[in-house]
Parts: structure tokens; sequence; C-alpha cells
């Protein structure tokens, strides 16, 4: 097993680190004008409606959560002879979709948010190579075999039917934070057979548990809502058959994780 190095851990997740933070410094400036450029009061009055709607617009990035087959990580390993380590990248995409509300409680309301998202999967291969060993000034140190690497990249257009339920604070001024969680389905439009095609292969149905927070600025006749939410499959989508076998028996399981941060209009 190689040992994880704190900068390339980092590298690992910049793109991740990057949406929370360029999330936080939005909510700041946002509350910090509050007063100002967000300070108009909403006589829209769709906070007092039963049923309400809206649509979003949404940057996400996402990456496989893969775990090791124990042949692979036992010694000798008897799996993926060849292969060194097998790492999934953060990659960035987008997607778009429309908000229907249900208000129970000026605080509480259940939200069925269908969208079209488009992912980029990339996974990285190392493999071992040793007949490209560099040379070594020094003969007392100990030779580390090189290392090849080959990126797998498998787009996807998911259709994602989520259900959730949203918990509002009280309105303060023209604002209000809340929290919001729930379950979704999605599904690939491509069929299977074209998946089988792709060196990593993942069957294209899943289903999520979605997290997230978020806060609502009123402006005269609408309002806008940015928020950040992290999603996890639970589904095992790896189907070793048709997945390319230097790395088929290497794999035990792949589920999908992202984060997502929403420009909703209400």
């Amino acid at each position: 097993m190689q040992t994880a190095h704190f900068w390339y851990q980092f590298d690992l997740r910049r793109s991740k680190i990057g949406l929370i933070t360029l999330f936080l410094t939005f909510l700041t400036l946002s509350s910090t004008n509050a007063q100002g450029l967000f300070g108009l009061t909403s006589t829209s009055g769709s906070d007092d409606k039963l049923l309400s709607y809206g649509f979003f617009l949404a940057g996400h990035t996402s990456t496989y959560r893969l775990k090791y087959a124990d042949r692979f990580v036992q010694t000798p390993n008897t799996a993926g002879q060849n292969v060194r380590a097998i790492f999934p990248k953060y990659t960035p995409g987008f997607s778009l979709g429309f908000i229907g509300m249900l208000r129970f409680h000026d605080q509480m309301q259940l939200l069925f948010t269908p969208k079209i998202g488009f992912y980029e999967f990339r996974t990285e291969v190392q493999y071992f190579s040793n007949d490209l060993v560099p040379d070594i000034p020094n003969p007392d140190e100990p030779v580390s075999p090189a290392v090849n690497v080959n990126t797998l990249i498998s787009e996807s257009t998911m259709i994602e039917l989520p259900l959730l339920l949203k918990y509002r604070s009280q309105r303060f001024n023209n604002t209000r934070m809340y929290f919001i969680g729930g379950a979704s389905y999605m599904f690939r439009t491509k069929t299977q057979d074209e998946a089988n095609l792709e060196d990593l292969v993942t069957v294209g149905q899943d289903y999520t548990i979605e997290l997230g927070m978020g806060f609502e600025v009123y402006f005269r006749y609408f309002k806008f809502a940015p928020e950040i939410r992290f999603s996890h499959g639970l589904n095992n989508l790896y189907q070793p058959e048709n997945t390319i076998p230097e790395i088929r028996d290497a794999i035990s399981s792949i589920k999908r994780k992202s984060v997502t941060i929403y420009l909703n209009f209400q």
C-alpha cells in the first residue's frame, strides 16, 4: 500500500475545497449586503402559497467512491498484479432543473426538483513498469519501479428526481437560512450496451442521499437562494464482467458522490 502524502491528498480534493470556499465567500458577502443590495421587501407572497414553483442552475464536482477488492490489497497480490493504485478524481460538471414546492408550514416545505445533469467521471490507474526504472546516481538507494498512468473517462447525462424536505428559519429582514435533505433516484440516458464499451463499466441507475444548506434572499418579485448540497450514492454501480481485464478483479465496489452549488430562483 502506498503512503498517502498530504499535498497529494490536497490536490485530489482541490475542486471540492474550491466549491465550498466559493459558497462560503458568497454567503458572507450576501449577508453583509442584505440591507443594501438585497434590502428590498418582497411583495410576491410566495411564502403564503400552498404550491409554488421555480428553477435552478447548478455546478458540481463529482467522483467515484472506490473500494479495492481484498485480493488486490493482500500480499501477494492475486488481482491486477501490474496495477499499483486506482485513484478516482473530482471532475466538474453542471445541471439545471425545476422546483416544485408544497408548503406544510411557514418553516417547512416539501420539494420536488427534477433535473438533468451532465457528469464526467475520471479514474487514474497507475501501473508498475519495471522496464522504465530511472537512473539513480547513488547505487545504495533502493530502486523503485517507475509508474505508467492511464486515465479512464466516463461521460454521463443523468436524469435525477430528488424529493427533499426543507426546514427554514424565521425570516430576518430579507433573508432566511435553511437546511435541506432527502433522497433522489437517478438514471443514465445512454443504454447499458453503450456503457459496456467503456474501460470502467458501471450500471445506469442509482439512489442517493442528499443533504445541504443555503439561504433565501428576498427581492421584490422573486427569491434567490444559493445552496450547497452533498450527494452520496447508495448502490454498488460496478459491473466487473465488462471492465477491462487488468483492473477487473482489483475493484469490489464503486459508488458516486458529489458536491453541488445550486442557484435557485423562486
